[in-house]
């Protein structure tokens, strides 16, 4: 049975739908919660079958930020061994970020927001081929991330960024949470004393998906499990 370790940046976003995506398939995980007390990065060597970093609300993985997410130098390092262990990380948001920097890429500056968008397919072969041509996008985030020139890119939003960006054969940025919830982003808007301008309209174009998320999902998760090779087919 594979075991996928999962890092939290907030008390508030986490896997979402994700979890029932990867408890179907017998895949199991682990969260590791570095921002609480006791709280820790794991080692490498106990990733296991791989590492999924989660955005983080209001922080920023540049340096330079005054919200700079304080485990940033750690997570780096940790993303960066899993890339040449071979290991699949996938990122959302600023766990993206984190990826992007991992491989020696960079960081775009940009204020926090929330956008609820749709990210467009770059090439049929995205995901082998199961990555949907459109798919709703939801971003909550201070800044994006630049992925290094050799990244392949999966699909873009509407600005022409990168919402899904590739590294290797089995490292995955998303700009937005695939597996997003209403309660989630509300709760981070709680969490923080800082929030998006535009929260309270964001959260209506969310509703206003409806199953569009939970449609999308499924394609994108099994496209994920067969690249990461968490089960076999």
């Amino acid at each position: 049975m594979k075991h996928v370790s999962v890092i939290q940046h907030t008390q508030s976003e986490w896997l979402g739908q994700i979890e029932d995506h990867l408890e179907g398939r017998g895949i199991r995980f682990g969260y590791s919660r570095p921002f609480t007390t006791g709280g820790s990065i794991p080692e490498p060597t106990v990733v296991g079958d791989g590492l999924i970093l989660l955005g983080g609300g209001p922080w920023s993985a540049r340096p330079d930020n005054e919200r700079t997410l304080p485990t940033l130098d750690a997570e780096i390092r940790l993303a960066r061994a899993c890339l040449m262990l071979g290991k699949p990380v996938i990122g959302f948001g600023l766990g993206s970020q984190i990826l992007a920097l991992a491989a020696e890429g960079g960081i775009a500056q940009a204020p926090l927001a929330l956008t609820v968008g749709e990210a467009v397919r770059v090439g049929e072969g995205a995901l082998g081929g199961l990555l949907p041509a459109r798919f709703p996008n939801v971003v909550y985030m201070r800044d994006r991330p630049r992925p290094p020139d050799y990244a392949s890119i999966l699909a873009v939003d509407g600005d022409g960024h990168p919402a899904l960006f590739q590294i290797g054969p089995n490292a995955f940025g998303f700009s937005g949470h695939p597996g997003v919830r209403r309660a989630m982003i509300e709760d981070l808007v709680m969490e923080f004393e800082e929030a998006p301008a535009d929260a309270a309209a964001g959260l209506d174009q969310l509703t206003a998906l409806g199953t569009a998320i939970d449609d999308a999902l499924v394609p994108i998760m099994a496209g994920l499990v067969r690249a990461t090779g968490w089960m076999a087919d």
